[in-house]
């Protein structure tokens, strides 16, 4: 079977890039190891960014169905409040069954060919063809991988889908709504090393997590037990709470995300942001992006012109991975990982700032090198170079 684009993963990656391709007149395949819905590990906030994009390239959905705003959220490290902030740019909690069970049907909606649930056999990128393990043989025009953070199709390119050393990693539950019946987000910087705790209210749930780099946390499970006792600590049978855990791609993105006639998007291509952990928004931007590409490309030159054309196109997200990066390393490295909390605690307007970069409504590169140099100096000034002091 020849299809112009074949997709490796329909969360929202491969649903955007699906539907942006076969809305272009695209014959698409969309593969997926999984029946929708399905469980997907993810806190589950869909940031005010994610939403424009949402909107953008799948129109309106049914917020009432699929989305609790949230308003309200509370700063804390190690279970200590920093600061509380009413009236807070809007994070639409959802969970990710009901969400991406949503986008994957509009994507076979638009004209995309669904193969769920199927396994990959093996998977030939140079000629960008995958056969699946009941013996069918699809080839493609471009092959695009969106099968998160262990993604097959990175392998196949580069031996290993991440640096082990770079990746994150991340353990959540879902517990009773009663917990947390007020709607407030709770972020907790120090529930992890370079990484955060999160209490994010939903539905009929709250979603209880901790992530941060993997190398740095080789103690995760104690971190985690420890930020949910905090938070449940007459929780009965604390023991067998069902626990999913997964790597999360915290900042490792890949420069050049793909090669040949092959292109990586969302967790895949490492597109999550360092400081937040936000990964819906890139990933629903990177997926269109690399629907467009493919567009272009089979318009034009041919299969290999989507690698370049998508690399231009993901300019602006690398700019911002690379910013965030730079912050990350003022906020997370010792001396001064305790050093942050004081600051936000001390100067509302950081919390602010802080929240508005989590809700998608500042960029990292609006910050800029005077206010990198601001953050600095609220952080003892040592950072600076003596020139800048």
């Amino acid at each position: 079977m020849h299809f112009d684009a074949i997709i490796i993963g329909s969360g929202p990656a491969g649903s955007a890039c699906a539907l942006t391709a076969a809305k272009a007149g695209l014959s698409v395949a969309l593969i997926d190891k999984s029946a929708f819905p399905r469980e997907k590990l993810c806190g589950g906030g869909v940031t005010g960014r994610a939403m424009g994009y949402l909107g953008q390239i799948f129109g309106p959905l049914p917020q009432d169905d699929l989305f609790l705003p949230s308003d309200s959220v509370r700063l804390t490290y190690q279970g200590r409040m920093l600061s509380q902030h009413e009236n807070a740019p809007v994070i639409h909690m959802t969970m990710r069954r009901e969400f991406d069970a949503e986008l994957h049907r509009q994507a076979i909606a638009a004209g995309a060919q669904p193969f769920a649930p199927v396994r990959l056999a093996s998977i030939d990128p140079g000629a960008a063809r995958i056969t699946l393990a009941d013996g069918r043989s699809l080839q493609g025009g471009v092959l695009i991988g969106a099968d998160g953070a262990n993604s097959a199709v990175a392998r196949s390119l580069f031996g290993r889908a991440f640096d082990p050393a770079k990746i994150g990693f991340g353990l959540e539950v879902e517990l009773p709504r009663t917990l947390n019946p007020d709607n407030t987000t709770e972020i907790d910087l120090g529930a992890a090393e370079w990484g955060y705790g999160w209490v994010f209210p939903k539905a009929g749930s709250i979603t209880l997590g901790v992530g941060g780099i993997h190398a740095r946390n080789p103690e995760m499970k104690t971190h985690f037990r420890a930020y949910l006792a905090h938070h449940a600590p007459d929780l009965e049978d604390m023991e067998n709470i069902h626990c999913k855990g997964a790597f999360l791609p915290f900042g490792a993105y890949r420069k050049i995300p793909g090669k040949g006639r092959v292109l990586l998007a969302g967790d895949a291509a490492g597109l999550v942001d360092p400081i937040t952990g936000e990964g819906i928004a890139w990933a629903l931007k990177s997926g269109h992006l690399a629907g467009l590409a493919t567009i272009e490309a089979l318009a034009g030159q041919g299969p290999t012109a989507a690698l370049p054309a998508y690399q231009r196109h993901l300019a602006y997200i690398h700019r911002e991975m690379e910013a965030a990066r730079r912050i990350r390393a003022l906020i997370y490295a010792r001396p001064f990982q305790t050093l942050f909390p004081r600051a936000l605690e001390r100067h509302p307007s950081m919390g602010r700032a802080y929240l508005r970069l989590l809700a998608g409504e500042l960029d990292y590169a609006d910050l800029g090198a005077r206010v990198l140099f601001r953050l600095a100096r609220r952080l003892g000034g040592s950072l600076l170079p003596r020139r800048a002091r």
